[in-house]
């Protein structure tokens, strides 16, 4: 958020002898001078030279390879919520899409390499800085800021290894900076010792960084209820379902890592000063999008971008979010993400998330909205017309930040480790109920409307469907479905619940065919009818007509299947050309993970490739 907020951009440049190579960063969260240094003894002789290089380790989260674009945007679709950008599979990220992917695709190699930066950097802070004269002798400002920029260092690196389990499982796993004349020939390492490795640190990390409301001036930086968070997340991921080779399994020990992650989550909800809900799930995302300060901290840690560059801003915003073209006043977008339509109805109808986090609408030159097709809804919680100020042109980066894990967050993991403890206790059922709730604008009778939160069974269904409507389009569902191993299961279901819709079958009978809307001489798109209720016999008086059931035709539905096959729809029989949601996904291939690189493989003959590539 470099516009709004009042921290200046950091930028960080150092030169650490051996290990470390070119450190650079550009963040918004320190007030720090530029410095150039010679050897990592004189970088890590001082506290301002310990912060450089925490900034430096910070700095990969940020541009186009990591959470700019390819973590955030690429690598969580399709799913049964988005579906990456549209077309057949290319080699590129369509083919990560579609799943689909070879190891040769540089969007896999680049951020796989990118994060890796991030661990080598996190490591060598890691390992230097406890070794500094200050860390427990020196002057008690001193010490504090090393401990702090230390458990920093602690989290960051259980960030990158945590992206890159859940994206390529078993992983190489280093500790400690690489030095001249090791072994590099490093193995696959088991993603559950690591992720271990990873729990037992940030429980350390969660010891030597500040609460929220002791850190100073507000910035991006990891505060402890982040390193809380973040090791209930991991917590939950090792308690979960991985791929080894063509099978999901879960290890025996799992309800230790439940009772982690419920530990964690509780000592935040003690401590309700730090962090919250924001009353307003619109609010929340508008601070976003309006680069300013969300009040109640619901955002725990999230990755500043800014500086209009490749390597340290983000494309949300740009690449995703609602399709605007050559607007004069909002500039041109992608619109890249497109929304699954049968997720469009999992939303109850008086739901205000679902449309934060569905767009219904475009913005052409003539700078008004206008309707789009059920077949072209966007995701909507980046976007450039809430820029502020607006941003005309054709400019890639808006400086959004990527937010890793909010409050949101917190109570539905306690609710889901409850759960699995204890079965559907008050506790659960009220911390599951406070998300709901807020959609609902506080009416908690219609929040309870249909759920069932009497049985472990249904309560976590109700769990599973929640964070499918809380977290939609912040690349969280796909990883989800996977430790709870359900990803093949609800992407069939999708997909089924998709010809449903076509053929205007329950549960979407009342679907319109087609919606009407108007464009106001000022102001925002105008529906004429309810999405809910069957098309009248003729267009509405002043009205433009879009297709909206009748989008999700025998083409669309066929282009959710494997290229080569069909599908028919009443009358109309259509080929797949693979275009579509999760079109080329096959069960029991391997493809939920990524291919490791072909050019890591070369060089690291001990590393074997993931199963079905």
């Amino acid at each position: 958020m470099k516009s709004a907020l009042t921290f200046r951009t950091a930028l960080a440049g150092l030169a650490l002898a051996g290990s470390a190579g070119a450190l650079v960063s550009c963040q918004d969260y320190l007030n720090v001078e530029p410095v150039a240094l010679n050897t990592t003894a004189y970088t890590f002789s001082t506290v301002a030279g310990a912060t450089a290089a925490v900034i430096g380790a910070y700095d990969p989260l940020s541009g186009d390879q990591s959470y700019g674009t390819r973590v955030s945007m690429y690598f969580p679709y399709d799913s049964d919520e988005m579906i990456g950008s549209s077309g057949a599979s290319d080699g590129a990220r369509r083919s990560i899409a579609r799943y689909k992917s070879l190891a040769t695709n540089t969007e896999i190699t680049n951020p796989w390499n990118t994060l890796y930066q991030g661990v080598e950097r996190a490591n060598i802070c890691i390992q230097q800085i406890p070794q500094m004269a200050a860390y427990n002798s020196g002057p008690a400002a001193d010490t504090a800021a090393l401990h702090r920029l230390h458990g920093e260092a602690l989290t960051l690196r259980a960030q990158y290894y945590l992206e890159l389990i859940r994206n390529w499982g078993d992983v190489p796993a280093q500790f400690t900076p690489s030095v001249s004349g090791q072994d590099f020939n490093l193995p696959n390492a088991d993603r559950n010792a690591t992720l271990t490795k990873l729990i037992a640190d940030l429980l350390q990390a969660e010891k030597l960084v500040p609460w929220r409301t002791r850190a100073g001036a507000a910035s991006e930086r990891i505060t402890k209820g982040a390193v809380k968070a973040l090791r209930a997340r991991l917590a939950l991921y090792r308690a979960g379902y991985s791929l080894k080779d063509a099978q999901m399994t879960r290890p025996s020990d799992y309800l230790e890592y439940y009772r982690i992650a419920r530990e964690e989550c509780a000592g935040l909800l003690a401590n309700r000063g730090e962090h919250t809900l924001n009353a307003s799930f619109l609010e929340l995302f508008k601070s976003i999008n309006e680069q300013r300060p969300e009040a109640a901290n619901e955002i725990m840690f999230q990755v500043g971008m800014g500086g209009s560059t490749a390597v340290s801003d983000s494309k949300l915003g740009y690449y995703n979010g609602p399709r605007l073209n050559a607007s004069p006043i909002y500039g041109s977008t992608q619109g890249a993400v497109t929304v699954v339509p049968t997720y469009f109805y999992a939303f109850d109808s008086l739901d205000s998330r679902r449309d934060v986090t569905i767009t219904t609408y475009s913005i052409p030159a003539t700078n008004f909205q206008t309707g789009v097709a059920l077949g072209a809804i966007t995701d909507g919680k980046f976007r450039r017309d809430w820029h502020n100020p607006a941003i005309p042109g054709t400019g890639n980066y808006l400086g959004y930040n990527w937010p890793i894990i909010r409050f949101a967050d917190v109570l539905l993991m306690f609710a889901e480790a409850e759960n699995e403890l204890s079965g559907p206790t008050t506790a659960a059922q009220n911390a599951l109920l406070e998300v709901r709730t807020r959609g609902f604008g506080g009416n908690r009778t219609r929040a309870l409307a249909g759920l069932d939160l009497s049985s472990k069974a249904g309560f976590f269904n109700a769990i599973v469907n929640e964070r499918y409507l809380e977290f939609g389009g912040e690349g969280i569902r796909k990883y989800d479905l996977l430790r709870w191993n359900l990803f093949e299961a609800k992407l069939a279901e999708a997909k089924a619940n998709l010809l449903k819709l076509a053929l205007n079958q329950a549960p979407y009978q009342t679907v319109p065919q087609y919606m009407y809307f108007r464009t106001p001489a000022a102001g925002n798109i105008q529906w004429a009818r309810s999405f809910y209720r069957p098309s009248p016999a003729a267009t509405p008086a002043g009205t433009t007509r879009v297709n909206w059931r009748q989008a999700i035709d025998a083409a669309y539905i066929a282009n959710t299947r494997p290229t080569g096959s069909s599908a028919t729809v009443g009358t109309t029989t259509a080929a797949s050309t693979g275009t579509g949601l999760a079109a080329e996904y096959v069960p029991g291939q391997g493809k939920e993970l990524l291919p490791i690189p072909q050019s890591t493989l070369a060089a690291d003959p001990a590393l074997k490739q993931n199963f079905g590539y």
